[in-house]
């Protein structure tokens, strides 16, 4: 079954999902996956549905199986994580490469919405960063955790392939850089990685925050995720030249937030941090997939940016915004 809005209801009575009202609606679901929210009296649910081919102008391929990685996550940190909220599993069908989770509140909006709309509050920047390090502590070192997403094949697919090898492929003249980090990231093995820690997939109801889209989640560098969301506010400042310096405030607050949180022996994340940020900059640009937000002026800065970090690096992320 290709899961839509018009046959969500009969996927939810096939896994005994019953009820005599449901509203249901499409959401964008990225480049990777069909989503649909099902709303009815008794609950609020997100169907995901995972694409092996994704909708991206150049070829893209993943394995759709990782659809169950992220149900296993989302099992896994149940109960252990605080500073916010995964959503629970409802239900899985692995013929179908389908499950339903819990969804966030109605007035739940994406941190990037509000980041866009000049709602620049330094609380939402200190949840991000609580519940992004108690995923590393409560994960650092785990074993289980180790066993059941030790494999990062889609973590590949997905992040490393399509943002940094593809990135290198385009800047030749760069690729000992992008090389030296995917070696050094790939040693780090020693807990969890979201993959994907940006603001859109970082929901915001009321003052609670819900980390949601674990895709590409596995045991390795938490250094990625770190990096990763710092880009994210990194390129806003680009796009929202008049926000800069509130925005910097912002990293400054998730990385005061997170360090808060890490386990002892974790210190060396941010600076590891700092060495992924110019390359996933620059994959923004010409990675194969680009910020949708950045014109062509905001792309040249960016690329000039990350090509500056990479020959000349930070010592610390108030550093990148001055530069």
């Amino acid at each position: 079954m290709e899961l839509d809005a018009s046959n969500a209801s009969l996927w939810l009575n096939a896994m005994g999902i019953a009820t005599s009202y449901l509203r249901c609606q499409e959401l964008g679901g990225g480049v990777s996956n069909r989503v649909i929210l099902v709303e009815a009296p008794e609950f609020r649910a997100v169907l995901k549905q995972s694409l092996g081919k994704l909708r991206v102008e150049r070829e893209w391929l993943s394995d759709r199986a990782r659809i169950f990685r992220e149900a296993a996550a989302m099992r896994w940190l149940q109960g252990r994580v605080r500073g916010g909220h995964v959503p629970a599993l409802l239900r899985e069908h692995r013929a179908e490469f389908t499950i339903a989770m819990e969804a966030a509140p109605s007035s739940a909006a994406m941190w990037k919405t509000k980041l866009f709309a000049g709602q620049l509050n330094p609380a939402h920047a200190r949840a991000a960063g609580i519940l992004l390090g108690s995923i590393i502590a409560a994960s650092w070192e785990h074993p289980e955790a180790r066993e059941l997403f030790g494999d990062q094949t889609v973590f590949d697919q997905l992040r490393i392939d399509p943002y940094y090898r593809f990135t290198a492929s385009v800047h030749p003249e760069l690729k000992g850089y992008f090389h030296h980090l995917m070696e050094q990231s790939a040693a780090r093995r020693v807990s969890l990685v979201h993959g994907d820690w940006s603001p859109k997939n970082l929901l915001l109801a009321g003052e609670e925050l819900w980390a949601i889209d674990w895709e590409v989640v596995h045991f390795g560098d938490p250094s990625f995720d770190v990096g990763f969301l710092l880009n994210h506010i990194a390129l806003k400042s680009i796009a929202l030249p008049q926000l800069k310096q509130h925005l910097a405030g912002l990293a400054t607050e998730f990385l005061n937030a997170l360090n808060a949180e890490l386990p002892g022996g974790a210190a060396w994340i941010e600076a590891a941090a700092l060495v992924h940020l110019p390359a996933l900059l620059l994959a923004r640009v010409d990675g194969k997939s680009p910020a949708e937000y950045l014109d062509e002026a905001g792309r040249r800065r960016a690329s000039k940016l990350a090509i500056s970090l990479m020959h000349e690096p930070a010592a610390s992320i108030d550093e990148v915004f001055s530069r």
